[in-house]
């Protein structure tokens, strides 16, 4: 009954400690302790329905957490005030950009309706991108699934990138974690320093607001 919670509390926290310990991008705890989770599944003989069953309580607990999003924005309120010309302009044509590019990667890989409108919402967090992903017509399972997947590769891009564009601006490198990576960017962005990461964490919540009203109608669009 408790074989799913049990094993993905330990998997979340043996890895955690592992990333701590080592902290290579490549041991981030989205990644290992998703890869623990399913070898153990699979070596133990569980099913994935079986293990859903007790641990589904886990994923009802994301209704919450989007609620939740209200105390970062209460709480670092003057820092978006101050900047959110740069935050609008920056996020929503991010957004527009990630819901476009990956509906038409989508549709030249002749991907089925059910996968195209699922992997549209891959660039928000979670929560929100599960509930955008159910409202025009996707899989919320599978768009956890994408959503993860760019959380990691953002991680993993994120430091070249700011290499690359030679970017200083605290408020920029938040923004560039936040947009791209969601919460796994968040984390990652508090390791360069405070302001990065409450910059993403704000970019985070603005750009899966932002995609709450541009997917649908961007999704239809481009039929």
């Amino acid at each position: 009954m408790w074989l799913g919670l049990v094993s993905t509390l330990i998997a979340y926290a043996a890895c955690k400690a592992l990333y701590r310990r080592f902290h290579v991008v490549f041991l981030n705890p989205m990644i290992t302790s998703l890869v623990a989770l399913v070898l153990f599944l699979h070596f133990a003989h569980v099913s994935y329905a079986t293990y859903d069953a007790s641990a589904r309580w886990l994923t009802s607990l994301l209704g919450p957490a989007t609620v939740a999003f209200a105390v970062p924005l209460h709480r670092h309120f003057p820092v978006l005030k101050a900047h959110w010309p740069e935050f609008l302009v920056s996020l929503t044509f991010g957004s527009a950009t990630g819901i476009t590019g990956s509906v038409l990667l989508a549709r030249l890989l002749r991907l089925n309706h059910a996968v195209v409108t699922s992997i549209a919402p891959r660039s928000v967090t979670t929560p929100i991108a599960m509930d955008i992903s159910q409202a025009i017509g996707g899989i919320p399972t599978l768009t956890a699934v994408f959503v993860i997947l760019t959380g990691i590769t953002g991680v993993v891009v994120g430091p070249w990138l700011l290499r690359l564009l030679r970017l200083k601006s605290p408020v920029a490198r938040g923004a560039l974690f936040g947009m791209g990576s969601h919460g796994i960017g968040t984390a990652r962005a508090f390791e360069y320093g405070a302001m990065e990461g409450t910059c993403s964490s704000l970019a985070m919540i603005v750009a899966a607001f932002i995609t709450l009203g541009l997917a649908p109608a961007l999704v239809s669009a481009l039929g």
